[in-house]
């Protein structure tokens, strides 16, 4: 019966990815061991430059274990796991949907960790693992905006916009939400909480906005001047990098403020299961390592910060996030986000 629930559920989901061929690999790289016992293969849509400190301190721990690391998009990680049946021992996503709808459809083994000091919301199902907390936020160029007061809200950012068309026009950035799929969360959670979103989106439409695959570009490019401001750019990401680009600006909007969880699941494919039990483990327990929090700039699980910003809206596991993963609802939506953008 698991069997043919997950050829079931397998054949819905080539609805949605049947026209994408094998996963696109953006990046990889082997951690030796010196005295290597097992290999634990990782497919991660975290850049290596924000994770390496991570797998570094991993494998300090773990001496015996050869990391080896594959960074791809949030679709295509799903791609992976999904439809190619890709072996990997360990996932770890930034779309906590279909990280849910992985482990949802049967394709996630469970695992029993000890104690953890994090709430109970960050745990789905002994399947699902998650331990950042990263805000999707507004970017923008303090050159661009010199003489602007920078929007805090969607509503003055709408506002701004309308009002300026000429400064704008194809100087906005934002994410394609039908290649990522961290984009197209954030984009459904933006529809739930305010219709705001919609008309955000129409208006740019209306000034050319270009669509990007990932917060990275989008954030190359406003410090660049390309872009004027960035929406629902990874605010980890931004953060990250605005040491080194001294005209960007991060705007946690203050209506609300989405912050999604990476997660890390055991796929089905799993072949060094007890290596990676040790990397969730040792995820477990990254908000008690400001070292690491440090040097990735991705900010870990704490009631605190959400007790002092009281915008933040934490996205939270549950059936509730594979609502907009249904054929039917997926194709509504992006009929009319491609119809507010006037994409083709």
């Amino acid at each position: 019966m698991r069997i043919l629930a997950v050829l079931m559920a397998l054949w819905a989901w080539i609805g949605w990815v049947g026209a994408l061929s094998a996963f696109e690999i953006e990046d990889q790289r082997l951690y030796p061991s010196d005295a290597e016992a097992s290999t634990l293969r990782i497919i991660s849509t975290a850049d290596l430059n924000v994770f390496d400190p991570v797998l570094r301190a991993f494998q300090a721990q773990n001496p015996g274990i050869t990391l080896d690391y594959t960074v791809t998009g949030t679709s295509d990680l799903m791609q992976a796991i999904y439809t190619d049946g890709a072996v990997f021992d360990l996932a770890i996503s930034s779309a906590m949907d279909l990280q849910t709808k992985l482990a949802n459809d049967g394709f996630a083994v469970s695992y029993q960790p000890g104690s953890v000091d994090l709430p109970d919301w960050a745990l789905w199902r002994n399947q699902l693992f998650a331990f950042t907390l990263e805000p999707a936020v507004l970017v923008v160029s303090k050159s661009a905006f010199a003489d602007t007061e920078i929007p805090q809200t969607r509503d003055e950012l709408i506002a701004l916009l309308r009002g300026s068309p000429e400064r704008f026009q194809g100087k906005i950035g934002t994410y394609d939400v039908r290649r990522s799929g961290f984009g197209y969360l954030m984009a459904t959670q933006d529809s739930r909480n305010s219709e705001a979103f919609w008309r955000l989106m129409e208006v740019m439409g209306r000034l050319d906005a270009q669509l990007y695959c990932c917060s990275g570009d989008m954030i190359r490019d406003v410090a660049s001047g390309r872009l004027a401001l960035a929406y629902n750019v990874l605010g980890s990401y931004a953060a990250g990098q605005a040491a080194a680009m001294p005209d960007l600006h991060i705007v946690e909007m203050r209506d609300f403020t989405n912050v999604m969880s990476r997660t890390a699941l055991i796929p089905a494919t799993v072949e060094n299961e007890a290596g990676a039990q040790a990397m969730i483990d040792f995820l477990l327990t990254y908000n008690q390592r400001p070292d690491l929090i440090a040097a990735t700039g991705l900010p870990a699980i704490t009631n605190a910060s959400l007790e002092t910003n009281t915008a933040l809206r934490p996205i939270r596991f549950g059936p509730g996030l594979l609502v907009f993963l249904d054929q039917l609802k997926r194709a509504s939506f992006l009929k009319n986000w491609e119809s507010s953008l006037e994409q083709d």
